[in-house]
């Protein structure tokens, strides 16, 4: 597909890749118009993408709240907890790869220093291996 230079937005952006929802809190009046309807509508109204939410990719209660609480919480031990979590949900058996192909994770953060969709990027990519990851900016 052609793009014409004055646009800044990435050819790639074009393809079809289904948007794979990972945060816990999809329906909170928080989330705007990010709730789970609203993007499963515009996924497909806007873009003909599929969404979906995956909450076996999202972190729990117990481990997201005391890190949000806290002003520049403690990542470290956010990110061992959550990989802790993956580890024991078993997220790389339990979640067909042929889902994922392709697919964009979304979630609240703007980038992906302190995100969690990182962290299951890269934990699916060391336990399938031969993953692309693309974090687009």
């Amino acid at each position: 597909m052609d793009v014409p230079s004055e646009y800044s937005i990435s050819p790639r952006l074009f393809f079809p890749v289904p948007w794979i929802d990972v945060r816990l809190n999809n329906v909170s009046q928080l989330a705007g118009f990010t709730k789970k309807d609203d993007l499963r509508y515009f996924s497909k109204a806007i873009c003909g993408v599929d969404y979906m939410h995956l909450p076996q990719l999202a972190p729990t209660s117990e481990i997201l709240d005391p890190y949000k609480k806290q002003k520049n919480g403690d990542w470290p031990l956010y990110e061992r907890q959550f990989l802790d979590l993956m580890r024991a949900r078993r997220v790389e058996e339990i979640t067909p790869r042929d889902l994922l192909d392709g697919g964009c994770l979304l979630c609240s953060e703007e980038t992906p220093h302190h995100c969690h969709r990182r962290l299951v990027a890269e934990y699916l990519k060391e336990m399938w291996g031969a993953i692309e990851i693309e974090h687009i900016p």
